[in-house]
């Protein structure tokens, strides 16, 4: 990592944290990318990590893939490389649009975060970074989804798909709803680290 404002929680298999910064500057094996259901490299996260690791090389491989597949529904995910980024993976999932939680967005939304840890599983990855997926131009209450994406984490951990998993929040502010979250979830306060 190499984020400000690192707070974790410890694990039996693994290690749980929320901090902020820049996911495009990640360390881990793979980042998650909030992206659109055609892979467009649109705004938000999903524009910079794009430019990040390279537009044109990151445009042509998702490109390949809606070719293959078509678009990629809410609660689904795909894997590119990393290209330009450190990160060595970028798995590319969408998060359902907030429509009052009357279109089965709790259960899209855990499984953004479930299938992304997945593929970071199933490819070897120890660590992978999350952003805060639909908690921007998609309106999913941040206090609301924070509480899925830490729950469906720490799932993914005690199932051993990753060693660690980073919540990276761009904001302060935001920041601290996701340690509240955090501190009701799992009923301790999460322990300030290194980025």
């Amino acid at each position: 990592m190499s984020y400000k404002n690192c707070h974790s929680w410890k694990f039996c298999p693994g290690t749980l944290s929320i901090c902020t910064g820049d996911i495009t500057r990640s360390r881990a094996d793979a980042i998650v990318n909030a992206a659109n259901s055609q892979l467009a490299g649109g705004g938000g996260v999903d524009g910079a990590i794009h430019h990040a690791a390279g537009a044109e090389a990151l445009h042509a491989a998702c490109k390949d893939i809606i070719r293959e597949r078509g678009k990629l529904p809410a609660g689904q995910a795909v894997l590119t490389p990393g290209f330009a980024l450190s990160a060595k993976y970028i798995i590319h999932t969408v998060g359902p649009v907030w429509h009052g939680g009357t279109q089965n967005e709790d259960a899209l939304l855990a499984s953004a975060y479930w299938e992304s840890a997945l593929i970071a599983g199933q490819i070897g990855c120890q660590s992978v970074d999350f952003p805060a997926i639909s908690c921007g131009v998609y309106h999913f209450p941040v206090e609301h989804a924070a509480e899925i994406a830490l729950k469906t984490l720490k799932k993914s951990l005690d199932q051993g798909l990753v060693k660690s998993a980073c919540m990276v929040i761009f904001s302060r502010d935001k920041m601290n709803i996701w340690l509240r979250a955090g501190e009701t979830l799992f009923e301790s306060p999460a322990e300030p680290s290194l980025g």
